[in-house]
């Protein structure tokens, strides 16, 4: 099926990342529902339904993305070990602004199947941010970070060893470490200009 670009759909936790086009306006009450579109990305399952609001695939949604969610410009990806050994090939993680993990198929982004992980565990959030930059105008320059947050899940989310507050927003930074649940799967953040040098 086709897929309409990261940065133009409408975003499924209810409000659009920054810069993205708000789309088409809804169909009016009689005409006939429109098609949704999957993009089968990480675990399959990415296609969005701006009309349920936070309802997706019939599952109450335990997140709504900030005002702002932004893209990243960095190209993000985890890297996934168990017992020292890599598996797989790395997940892409700079596709979209939200990133969703859990061990519930139907709306996960990232299937974390462990038993001891939650349905909807964590997400991953790229915001929009102020830093200060004596060399930008006014002192302060926009840049896009990611972040974690546990969604009250019941075992909880590990970063870098320590468990993170739930509902709260973490900032990440390259070479984290993530754990969720009880699971020894770890995901280590990346970015690609790292052989370059950088660490933001």
């Amino acid at each position: 099926a086709s897929v309409a670009p990261a940065a133009t759909r409408p975003s499924r936790w209810g409000a659009a990342p920054a810069g993205a086009s708000s789309g088409p306006p809804p169909p009016a009450a009689d005409a006939a529902p429109a098609k949704l579109k999957a993009n089968f990305g990480l675990t399959g399952i990415l296609n969005e339904d701006a009309a349920t609001g936070s309802t997706f695939k019939g599952r109450e949604m335990k997140f709504t993305e900030p005002p702002d969610a932004s893209m990243p410009s960095l190209r993000w990806r985890l890297h996934v070990f168990k017992d020292g050994e890599q598996l797989d090939k790395p997940l892409h993680v700079s596709r979209q602004s939200a990133f969703l993990f859990g061990k519930d198929p139907v709306v996960t982004d990232v299937l974390t199947a462990h038993p001891t992980c939650s349905r909807q565990h964590a997400v991953l959030q790229y915001r929009m941010v102020e830093v200060e930059d004596a060399t930008a105008a006014g002192g302060v320059r926009r840049v896009v970070k990611p972040y974690i947050m546990d969604l009250a899940s019941t075992n909880g989310t590990w970063l870098n060893g320590e468990r993170v507050d739930d509902r709260r927003y973490i900032e990440l930074r390259a070479m984290d470490t993530l754990r969720f649940g009880e699971s020894t799967r770890e995901y280590v953040l990346l970015h690609d200009q790292l052989a370059g040098g950088g660490t933001s």
